[in-house]
């Protein structure tokens, strides 16, 4: 991911996505690093005056899957099906998989496994161009932002687990400051748009808090 330094040591979970072709998504992505860069989370997630919301909803959900695959690529080693046989974050939250299509039943999977299966089912959302148009001035569906806020509710439940089970060996890694500054972003971002019901925050509400509330 440009927006933040990275250590040599980062290991590139799967290939990153770009945002929407055109110039259009050129244009918002240079609009994130520009206020990024300044330092200024809370301005960098606004929508910026005069864009089309769903163009920032899009270009924005690229860049945090693409930092999320990063994150936790950074720990493929660490969690392994012998070491996180369910994807869970604590004692009290446990997640199970179903996309709907393939597999319509809850099945309770390791955390790698979850993962894997949640990547490649955002990556078959964000290839989808009836969901998420490629071409400038394409129309978005209807139902766009519920699109959204279903890949954003998962994309937590990974930050969820890395700070549950992980979060010592990021502290090794010397990868805490980039993992909170990602989580950060994340979660001014949803709490701008309203992406994610508060019961499922519930695994970080300490942490959430502390972010959200000094603004």
């Amino acid at each position: 991911m440009s927006l933040f330094g990275l250590g040599r040591n980062q290991k590139t979970f799967r290939p990153k996505k770009s945002a929407p072709s055109g110039s259009k998504g050129a244009q918002l992505r240079q609009h994130i690093d520009a206020t990024l860069g300044s330092g200024n989370l809370r301005e960098a997630v606004r929508l910026p005056p005069g864009e089309d919301a769903n163009e920032w909803l899009a270009v924005n959900t690229v860049d945090f899957f693409n930092q999320v695959n990063l994150l936790y690529g950074t720990l493929t080693e660490f969690c392994t099906p012998d070491n996180c046989p369910t994807m869970t974050a604590g004692p009290k939250y446990e997640y199970r998989w179903a996309d709907g299509v393939q597999i319509k039943k809850p099945i309770e999977v390791s955390a790698p496994k979850y993962v894997e299966y949640l990547m490649d089912w955002i990556e078959t959302q964000l290839d989808d161009e009836t969901l998420f148009p490629q071409r400038l001035g394409a129309p978005f569906p209807q139902n766009f932002k519920d699109v959204v806020k279903t890949i954003f509710k998962r994309l937590f439940r990974v930050y969820a687990h890395i700070y549950h089970s992980h979060f010592q060996k990021i502290v090794s890694l010397k990868e805490e400051a980039h993992l909170n500054t990602c989580f950060k972003h994340f979660i001014l971002f949803t709490h701008e748009f309203g992406l994610i019901d508060k019961k499922e925050l519930a695994p970080l509400q300490e942490l959430i808090e502390s972010i959200v509330s000094p603004y």
